[in-house]
């Protein structure tokens, strides 16, 4: 069972079917030839989180008969991810849903047409991109580069017309788009930042500043990217658990016969594979604002709703239901030996450290956005996502940036409970939280045993201020503690000045007073909610 067989002639579904695998319901190829002609939607991110969501959604529409266009992936950081994610089986691929019952969909997903390099060194890869983005019919360009790509630094900046960062590439194209026309268009974020469109639209038109201030561009290619009835920008809000593909999944796909399960390993560090393995559940809320129409996602599953709802959705996952969860338990998990979040359910300390914290501490200043209930939703990430034993997520994947989610995830909560007036030093477990943090730092875990931080852009400096905070009997000196807690890069607050500096200072004291202390520590706090 190979994917290029299922294009061929005389391809026989029978083995597949058999099998249980979902193959595509529609025409494939007259699919593919509409949208080369007539391009409505172009994505840049050719990662896992876009082939089994916002791919997979339009798979469904196309299943249905909804639509007649596919989508046309972009990939810049890592082109050879492309050639062996998506060319290597003609941009075909199979999606993989773990489902915490225990049984698994298998869904041959067909909707990307074409597969595409951003990078100068493909010549026919960039006059094609150059032809989508002058083409009228074009309607939506959407994002998952994780919230690292919308930078536009200084020295990209400098580079003019040829700019490295996928933001600068996406302005050179949209100023080809406009020479050509102004055509209308729209940007749609799908990643995990707050107010996600207003990120891509300041990222955009710095570059386009820059290059008007240089005479690069027409001032008035600045006033198209800034008219919202031109150039829309949405908000929206993604949530879809897509780890690496596993090789679980990968035994399990060979067993059945399905020949493509090979899993390459990128000269820059990227597993391409022809599969990609997720959770059964998703959410993509959109704000309904597009300049040229769009794609008809709602036949999938997409929710459209007006920006407020979209901005309450966020708050609800990112601030309360979903993230802060996910950041605290892969601290205690890196610290107690876990190496699945499923596993981690398991563990009743853990499990009612985050049920707590979500309904006792989150919860409480989180607005039902009302298309999605926050009970509910929480409820379902405790007995569904979080445990589902066949979902291969770690808490080391977890807790890279851990410095850069911090402000977001639980900084956020500590100003909405200061903005309406309510007691942040009631606060428990979102302290111990950062306590944890200043523990995990340090790279030893609960057995006395030497780790190693997960990835973080200040994991050097944080790591150095706490080296030399020593716990010892008598007086102590708290001074590297307070150089890390009074961070408003870090926490989103100065820890010390909101009132809860010396709480979190005695809770790092009781986390690092020997072997098991953390274990000791999140049960003895857990049990005084």
């Amino acid at each position: 069972m190979k994917l290029t067989d299922i294009l061929k002639l005389g391809f026989d579904p029978a083995p597949w079917e058999e099998k249980g695998y979902l193959l595509p319901k529609f025409d494939v190829q007259s699919v593919r030839e509409k949208t080369y002609r007539e391009p409505t939607w172009v994505h840049f991110g050719a990662g896992n989180i876009f082939r089994a969501f916002p791919a997979a959604l339009l798979q469904k529409v196309l299943d249905e008969g909804g639509y007649d266009r596919g989508v046309i992936v972009v990939g810049g950081h890592d082109t050879q991810a492309i050639e062996r994610g998506y060319r290597e089986y003609d941009n075909l691929s199979l999606l993989v849903e773990l489902k915490s019952d225990g049984s698994v969909e298998k869904r041959v997903i067909a909707s990307v047409t074409e597969s595409l390099r951003a990078d100068r060194q493909f010549a026919e890869d960039t006059v094609r991109l150059a032809s989508i983005f002058e083409n009228a019919s074009l309607q939506m360009v959407s994002f998952t580069i994780t919230e690292k790509g919308y930078a536009s630094p200084e020295d990209d900046l400098a580079r003019g017309l040829a700019p490295e960062r996928p933001m600068g590439k996406v302005a050179a194209l949209l100023l080809k788009r406009f020479l050509a026309g102004a055509h209308p268009i729209t940007l749609q974020s799908m990643d995990n930042c707050a107010r996600n469109g207003d990120v891509v639209r300041a990222a955009i038109c710095a570059y386009a500043s820059a290059w008007c201030k240089a005479g690069l561009a027409p001032d008035a290619f600045l006033i198209y990217l800034q008219d919202e009835k031109r150039v829309a920008c949405p908000w929206s809000m993604i949530d879809k658990i897509t780890p690496r593909p596993d090789e679980e999944v990968q035994k399990m796909l060979h067993a059945d016969g399905f020949l493509d399960a090979e899993i390459a390993t990128t000269e820059k560090g990227t597993l391409a594979s022809a599969f990609v393995n997720a959770e059964e559940v998703g959410y993509l809320v959109m704000e309904d604002s597009y300049a040229n129409g769009r794609p008809p996602l709602e036949l999938g599953g997409a929710i459209y709703a007006g920006r407020d709802t979209v901005d309450l959705v966020e708050k609800m996952k990112v601030g309360a239901c979903l993230n802060p969860l996910h950041t605290a338990m892969s601290l205690f998990g890196c610290l107690l030996g876990y190496t699945r979040i499923s596993e981690e359910m398991k563990d009743p300390d853990i499990v009612d450290f985050i049920t707590k914290l979500a309904h006792r501490e989150a919860l409480p200043i989180i607005k039902n956005p009302g298309v999605i209930s926050p009970e509910e939703f929480l409820e379902t990430v405790l007995t569904k996502r979080f445990p589902n034993p066949f979902l291969p997520d770690a808490p080391q994947r977890i807790a890279t940036d851990t410095s850069q989610k911090l402000p977001i995830r639980f900084g956020e909560t500590i100003k909405a409970y200061l903005e309406r007036g309510m007691d942040v030093k009631a606060l428990t477990l979102i302290p111990l939280t950062f306590a944890v943090y200043a523990r995990y730092l340090r790279g030893i875990d609960d057995r006395g045993v030497p780790f190693t931080p997960s990835p973080d852009p200040k994991l050097e400096e944080l790591s150095t201020i706490v080296a030399s905070f020593e716990v010892r009997v008598g007086p102590q000196d708290m001074s590297p503690l307070r150089r890390l807690f009074s961070r408003n890069d870090v926490f989103g607050v100065d820890l010390y000045e909101v009132g809860l500096g010396e709480k979190i200072e005695g809770m790092v004291a009781e986390l690092y007073s020997g072997p098991g202390a953390v274990r000791e520590t999140l049960r003895k706090y857990v049990q005084q909610m």
